[in-house]
């Protein structure tokens, strides 16, 4: 890992920051996007002198377009681009609303779409992405059925750039199971997420942040795979 140039989006808080941290002991120049985590994204860097901050709305059109070139531009590179950027709320069937839709479109999925299209252009050398979808992918969950739909689309996006992509560029996906539940879940929410897993505990983010790097750097003969990393959760 060490010199390679990694883009990690939403790679300031949570998953995205274990992520983040990562690589950056493996020795990567890690680029952790941000949009509003500017505090938590610096205490990153003041840890790590090969940690670089970026900020970008990817909701936005062509935000997802000039945050790959800014990061191109500085490093002359990309090598990774990990797409973790993505919102997650509760949208019960018969009360989501058009604005909740395009919300959760437009960062989980379009903006993915559009990062990698645009990183696949720096990528040299066998440049690897890692999508970061859901189980919820797989299985939809009805209250959060707009949510589940974005990451049933990131599963078939991976698939479809590896097919794109290939043979110089890999492209997989790695499903969490329930890590790092919301603060707002309720009790009874939470024991359900971890009673659907077959390991009865909930996950860590070192846990998807280990398989990130293990794709990125030892994963050769790896691409169009979807890795669930959930406890056993997708074949209950």
């Amino acid at each position: 890992m060490r010199n390679k140039v990694i883009l990690v989006t939403g790679g300031a808080r949570r998953i995205g920051k274990a992520i983040s941290e990562e690589l950056l002991k493996a020795g990567a120049r890690v680029f952790i996007h941000h949009n509003n985590s500017a505090a938590e994204a610096d205490s990153v860097r003041k840890i790590y002198k090969n940690a670089e901050i970026i900020r970008a709305d990817l909701s936005r059109n062509g935000e997802a377009k000039r945050l790959v070139d800014a990061v191109a531009a500085t490093a002359g590179k990309i090598d990774g681009l990990i797409n973790n950027a993505a919102i997650y709320f509760k949208s019960p069937f018969g009360k989501v609303t058009e604005e909740q839709w395009d919300r959760l479109f437009s960062l989980n999925l379009k903006a993915a779409f559009f990062c990698a299209q645009q990183a696949a252009k720096y990528m040299r050398n066998g440049g690897c992405i890692v999508n970061i979808g859901d189980t919820g992918g797989l299985s939809p969950w009805p209250s959060y059925l707009p949510y589940s739909l974005t990451k049933a689309g990131v599963i078939a996006m991976t698939k479809g750039l590896a097919k794109a992509l290939a043979p110089d560029i890999r492209v997989n996906c790695i499903n969490p199971g329930p890590v790092l539940l919301p603060d707002d879940i309720s009790e009874q929410d939470r024991e359900q997420a971890i009673g659907n897993t077959l390991l009865k505990r909930e996950g860590r983010a070192t846990d998807i942040a280990v398989m990130v790097r293990f794709l990125l750097e030892k994963g050769e003969y790896m691409t169009g795979s979807v890795v669930n990393v959930d406890g056993g959760r997708s074949i209950r």
